[in-house]
C-alpha cells in the first residue's frame, strides 16, 4: 500500500513539473495578425543593404502610401511601428553565347605507275573544301531587387514580415516591383487579419 501512495505522489509531482504547452501556431500567428489592425502611423527606417538601399526605401514608402493602410510618418516618435529591413537592386550583365561550325571536304586522286621508266607517269589530283562557322555574343544588362522587410511595434514585437525579389515586371522596374510585392502582401495580410478579428 505504500509503495502505491509512493508511485502516486511521483506521479503527480512529475505532471507538476511539465512545462504549460506553448501556444499553438495557428494562434499565435492569429494573434500577431490582429495586432496590424492596432496600428494607425508607420515610420520607415533606413535600410540596411548597398548604395540603392535609400532609392528602394523611397520606393517601398510610395507604395505603401498610395496603399493608405497606415500614415507614413517622418517622425520615428509619433510612429506606433517600424518599418525595417534591408534591400538591394543589383545590376549584372548576362551573357549567352553560340558557336555552330559546318565543314565538308571531298578528295578525289588517281594513282600513277610504277614503273619509272615508263612514259606515262600520271597522276591526277582534285579536291573540295567547304566551311561555314557562325558565333553570336549576347550581353543583357538587367536588374535584380530584392527586400527583406519587417513591421515591428514599439515594443520591439515583429508583427508582420516578407521578403521579395523581382528581377522586373512587364512595365515596371525591378526595385519597383519589390516595392508593389511588398505592398501588395502587407494589403492581404491586413485584410486577413480584418476577417480574423471579426470571428
Amino acid at each position: 500500500m505504500a509503495l502505491a501512495v509512493w508511485f502516486l505522489l511521483c506521479f503527480l509531482a512529475a505532471e507538476q513539473q511539465q512545462p504549460a504547452s506553448p501556444p499553438e501556431p495557428a494562434q499565435v500567428e492569429k494573434e500577431t495578425l490582429v495586432r496590424l489592425l492596432e496600428i494607425r502611423r508607420v515610420y520607415v527606417d533606413k535600410f540596411g543593404g548597398g548604395e540603392t538601399a535609400a532609392q528602394m526605401r523611397d520606393m517601398i514608402i510610395s507604395s505603401l502610401q498610395a496603399a493608405k493602410l497606415f500614415i507614413l510618418t517622418e517622425n520615428p516618435e509619433r510612429a506606433d511601428a517600424f518599418l525595417r529591413g534591408s534591400a538591394e537592386d543589383l545590376i549584372f550583365t548576362d551573357s549567352y553565347s553560340s558557336s555552330e561550325s559546318l565543314s565538308a571536304r571531298a578528295y578525289a586522286g588517281t594513282g600513277t605507275n610504277p614503273d619509272r621508266t615508263a612514259s606515262d607517269r600520271r597522276s591526277r589530283g582534285a579536291s573540295v573544301s567547304v566551311g561555314e562557322q557562325e558565333s553570336a555574343r549576347i550581353a543583357e544588362r538587367r536588374h535584380e531587387a530584392t527586400a527583406a522587410v519587417r513591421l515591428v511595434s514599439k515594443d520591439g514585437d515583429v508583427l508582420w514580415s516578407t521578403t521579395q525579389e523581382s528581377l522586373g515586371a512587364k512595365f515596371r522596374g525591378a526595385a519597383a516591383d519589390v516595392a508593389e510585392k511588398i505592398t501588395r502582401q502587407l494589403v492581404k495580410d491586413y485584410e486577413v487579419a480584418k476577417k480574423l478579428a471579426a470571428r
